[in-house]
């Protein structure tokens, strides 16, 4: 059984990141939903409950953005929205990142099929009217 929130507000962002931080049981975590219905917002706000001090941006060009956090670990944070292939994927030192301990946060990762580690949080994002609704999965 995962959890389920109803976002009203960006401002409960903050608490709903800290409860799914705590719920977590891998530090990857994969992004799914319609282009728009916030899954970069969201992921800041998981960075500062992480303690990032670098500026959170999407990473839709780079492909991957390095955040360092106030004990000089790193986060890492993929946007696969426009690789063609996962040559493009292998090509960016994935599997280096994915497989270490830092956390790592995917968004779009239907484009990285098949390579995803068999254990990670996954995180659904929908926008139903003008309320967003996230749920959160422990996938082993």
């Amino acid at each position: 059984m995962g959890l389920s929130f109803l976002v009203n507000d960006e401002r409960e962002l903050s608490s709903i990141a800290n409860k799914i931080l705590s719920y977590s049981k891998s530090n990857v975590f994969v992004f799914y939903g319609d282009m728009g219905v916030g899954k970069t917002t969201f992921i800041k706000y998981l960075c500062s409950s992480l303690n990032v001090i670098d500026i959170v941006s999407s990473p839709t060009f780079s492909i991957v953005n390095e955040y360092k956090t106030t004990k000089d670990s790193s986060v890492f944070h993929f946007d696969f929205y426009r690789t063609l292939n996962k040559d493009e994927v292998f090509d960016i030192g994935y599997e280096e990142y994915i497989f270490s301990s830092s956390f790592c946060f995917i968004e779009w990762p239907e484009k990285a099929h098949g390579l995803l580690p068999s254990s990670f949080v996954k995180v659904n994002m929908s926008l139903e009217d003008s309320v967003r609704r996230i749920t959160v999965e422990n996938i082993n």
